[in-house]
């Protein structure tokens, strides 16, 4: 086995930031999350925010002019201004406040795409896309008569590029694509395929769940027209997601949700609708939750994102290395050196349910199931996976802790 290299985190410190981890699960085993590409857990310095926003602040924005009023609509506004830096959006205009990455997919299919959408146009995805892509897209097709195409991957799980040059083509109109796989562990070349959909006058959206938490972003860096990704993955708290969009397409397209904060104007006869970002935030916005987010914003800047992406991606192939190293182990994706910090596997013999239930008795708690890409898992010949991911405060020695469960769910089911 390799020798080790050193983590560019101070793990040790950056855990007791986070008090969840002390917790112990089933038969008093200390608690090894490896559910990360689900939900990561949050630090102190967030809870606090959320702590204190409640406490002290607590008050609807843009609609009164007393003193908390006020004070949580500049902390809201605030939280867009750093979530558009964060990614390297060009202001507060382009970064809306959604529930998720799901709901920001599912703004641009209703809010741009039943719009634009009609027969012989095309939407290209990969087959390596998240049920929010790959069910959104396909029900929007449904009803616009356009057409979904699939840019297929290698054998070892990455994007085949040259398929996308042949797919991407003159009646190509949107390619949703996620940045990385949250199964496969693969990086997508996101700027690569913005330049094949804008040669044909196409416009991106790129998924960026399992992106944004673990490595920089920039938005006008990668070409996109479209971007999003969720809190409850990136060190923040639930209910939460940022969707990213051109100023320009944001202020052509129709909202998505009517309602109250999102008019300008209303009479008995028609509405008018507010300025960006407001015009897609429709009724009460995730106040807290914004202002949480930019909290998580600046503690994964604090530690940086290239040390998270790094140690993310030690620990990703110290678990490929290990599991490997196991007969009847099958791994999917990239080898080791290309893949972002997750593996998804299966042992022979051992259904990925059983799998984690085995691993749950020794404090493990990693996801088991088709991660919302059954398509994917169809043209893997497997009906689910176990998969491990990983964050900033994991460490080699619960990799071991995995392995250990592994090799006994094989000596039971043996």
């Amino acid at each position: 086995m390799e020798a080790q290299e050193s983590s560019p985190l101070d793990v040790e410190r950056l855990r007791a930031d986070f008090p969840i981890l002390e917790r112990r699960v089933g038969d008093d085993q200390p608690l090894v999350y490896l559910d990360n590409a689900a939900t990561t857990q949050t630090p102190e310095q967030v809870i606090d925010v959320i702590s204190d926003y409640y406490r002290n602040v607590n008050s609807n924005v843009h609609r009164g002019i007393h003193h908390l009023s006020q004070e949580a609509s500049v902390a809201y506004e605030e939280a867009h201004d750093r979530l558009a830096e964060f990614v390297g959006a060009a202001g507060r205009e382009e970064l809306i406040f959604t529930k998720n990455t799901t709901e920001s997919m599912n703004l641009v299919a209703y809010a741009w795409g039943l719009h634009e959408l009609g027969p012989g146009d095309e939407v290209v995805l990969t087959e390596m896309e998240h049920h929010a892509s790959l069910v959104t897209w396909q029900q929007i097709a449904e009803r616009t008569g356009a057409t979904v195409r699939y840019v297929g991957l290698d054998d070892e799980g990455r994007l085949d590029v040259d398929d996308a040059r042949e797919t991407i083509g003159p009646d190509t109109a949107m390619v949703s694509a996620v940045h990385v796989s949250n199964v496969l562990g693969t990086v997508n070349p996101i700027s690569e395929l913005a330049d094949l959909a804008h040669e044909q006058d196409a416009l991106i959206f790129a998924d960026g769940a399992q992106a944004v938490p673990n490595r920089p972003v920039d938005v006008q860096e990668l070409g996109v027209d479209f971007y999003a990704f969720s809190g409850h993955k990136m060190a923040g708290p639930t209910g939460i997601g940022c969707f990213y969009g051109r100023a320009d397409l944001l202020e052509s397209m129709e909202p998505f949700l009517y309602g109250g904060e999102m008019i300008e104007s209303v009479t008995f006869e028609t509405s008018t609708w507010n300025e960006l970002p407001w015009k897609y935030e429709a009724g009460t916005p995730p106040i807290c939750e914004g202002i949480a987010l930019a909290a998580a914003a600046d503690y994964l800047d604090d530690v940086g994102l290239d040390r998270i992406r790094r140690h993310e991606e030690q620990l990703a192939a110290y678990a490929y290395e290990r599991l490997a190293a196991i007969d009847g182990v099958e791994i999917y994706g990239p080898p080791a050196d290309e893949r972002t910090g997750l593996v998804a596997f299966n042992v022979e013999g051992v259904h990925a349910h059983d799998l984690s239930s085995i691993l749950n008795d020794f404090g493990v708690a990693l996801r088991a199931g088709d991660h919302c890409t059954q398509p994917l898992h169809d043209s893997l010949d497997i009906t689910a996976s176990a998969r491990a991911s990983f964050y900033l405060y994991n460490t080699r020695d619960e990799v071991d802790t995995m392995i250990e469960g592994v090799e006994a769910a094989i000596d039971i089911f043996e």
